[in-house]
C-alpha cells in the first residue's frame, strides 16, 4: 500500500512534512491525538512520563507543529530600549515584516536579573509568529519558546551562543582592525583602546586592534587600554584618565560610538582640539555620529541590514523551510569623517 493512503501518516493543512502528522505522532506513542494536542500546545492533563515520550517522537521525526493559529506578528524583544540604534533594528524589522504583509509588536523584557521569567511567558503566551531577541537571550527563554515551537533569532549577539541558536551579528574583529588600520596609517602610534566589557564582541573588536598594531610592528601598551562600560559618562572618564598623561595618547578608539562622544566631552574640557590634538574613532554609526562638532569617524555596523536578515531567518524557520546557515555575520565599513587627522609632529 501506497505511504499516503496511511491517514495516519498523510499530511495535513500543512502539519508537518508529508510523512508526518499528529495522527502519526498519536498511533506511535500509543496515545489519543487530543493527548498529543495537549503536549503541542503546553497544556495539563498529561503524565510526564506520557508527554517525554510525546515529545521524544516529535523530534525524531521531524514534526512540525502547526502555525494556524499564530497572531501574525513579528516581536522584537529588547532587554532596555535607551540605546541610540534601537531605532535602526526597529527599522530593520519593519521594513522586512511589511514586506511579508506580518505586524511587528516591540517589547521591552527588562535586564536578565528582573524576573524574566514572567515576562518571557507573556511573549509566550501572545503566540507571536517568530521572536526576535536584540543582544541576548537567556537559556530558560530558549526552552521556554522551543516548548511552544516558537521560532527565534538573535540579533547582534552579546554573548556566546549553542551551535542550534540562529543568529544575525556582525564583523567585530574586522571592524576594530579598520579602525585602527586607518589611524596608523594616518601615522598615530600612540594609539589608545576604550574597551567595553567583557563580552565576545568587545573582545574581538580588541583582537582587531592588536592585530593592527602587530602588522604595523608597534607594541601595545598595556596604559593605553582601558575597559569600562558602553556609556558616554565611562568613557568620559576613561578618556580623562588616558589624556591626562604626560605622555598621553595621540588618538583614541572608543568600543562603541556613546564612548567616543565621552571622548568629545573630556577633550573640550581639558582643552584639546579634535583633530588637532586627538583624533577619535566610534563603532556603531549612530545617525547623530554625523550631527556632533567635529563629524565623528567610526566603524558603521549594519544594524538595519542585520535586522532584516534576521527576520526573514525568523519568519523562514516559522514558515517551517530549510535555510542555508543559522548564523550570519554581515561585514562592517569604516565611515570617514573630520575626527581623524595625522598627528602633529
Amino acid at each position: 500500500m501506497n505511504v499516503t493512503e496511511n491517514p495516519s501518516r498523510q499530511s495535513s493543512q500543512g502539519e508537518g512534512p508529508p510523512s508526518v502528522t499528529i495522527a502519526f505522532i498519536a498511533e506511535s506513542a500509543g496515545v489519543s491525538i487530543p493527548t498529543v494536542s495537549k503536549v503541542l500546545n503546553g497544556r495539563s492533563g498529561v503524565s510526564e512520563q506520557t508527554r517525554a515520550r510525546i515529545e521524544n517522537l516529535i523530534n525524531e521525526h521531524g514534526y512540525r507543529r502547526p502555525s494556524g493559529n499564530r497572531s501574525g506578528t513579528v516581536e522584537l524583544v529588547f532587554r532596555k530600549m535607551e540605546d541610540m540604534w534601537a531605532v535602526e533594528i526597529i527599522r530593520g524589522v519593519e521594513r522586512a515584516a511589511r514586506k511579508s504583509r506580518i505586524g511587528v509588536m516591540v517589547s521591552e523584557l527588562g535586564p536578565h536579573d528582573s524576573s524574566p521569567a514572567a515576562s518571557i511567558d507573556d511573549t509566550v503566551g501572545r503566540r507571536s509568529n517568530c521572536v526576535l531577541f536584540v543582544s541576548q537571550i537567556l537559556a530558560t527563554e530558549r526552552e521556554k519558546l522551543k516548548a511552544k515551537d516558537i521560532p527565534f533569532v538573535v540579533v547582534d549577539p552579546i554573548d556566546e551562543l549553542p551551535d542550534d541558536v540562529p543568529f544575525v551579528g556582525t564583523t567585530n574583529w574586522r571592524g576594530g582592525h579598520s579602525a585602527t588600520r586607518h589611524l596608523l596609517d594616518l601615522g598615530h602610534r600612540r594609539i589608545a583602546m576604550i574597551n567595553g566589557p567583557d563580552h565576545p564582541f568587545c573582545r574581538a573588536r580588541m583582537a582587531g586592534y592588536f592585530s593592527a598594531l602587530a602588522e604595523a610592528d608597534v607594541t601595545a601598551d598595556p596604559e593605553l587600554m582601558v575597559r569600562t562600560a558602553l556609556t558616554r559618562q565611562h568613557g568620559y572618564s576613561a578618556a580623562l584618565e588616558l589624556l591626562s598623561r604626560a605622555d598621553r595618547p595621540t588618538a583614541i578608539f572608543a568600543s562603541n560610538d556613546m564612548q567616543a562622544f565621552g571622548v568629545y566631552q573630556a577633550a573640550r574640557e581639558l582643552g584639546l582640539s579634535i583633530p588637532g590634538d586627538l583624533s577619535v574613532v566610534g563603532f556603531d554609526d549612530l545617525v547623530v555620529s554625523d550631527w556632533v562638532d567635529p563629524p565623528l569617524t567610526t566603524v558603521h555596523q549594519p544594524l538595519f541590514e542585520m535586522s532584516v536578515a534576521a527576520t526573514e531567518l525568523a519568519l523562514t524557520l516559522g514558515r517551517g523551510e530549510p535555510v542555508p546557515q543559522l548564523g550570519l555575520e554581515i561585514a562592517t565599513t569604516l565611515t570617514l569623517r573630520d575626527s581623524t587627522a595625522p598627528p602633529r609632529s
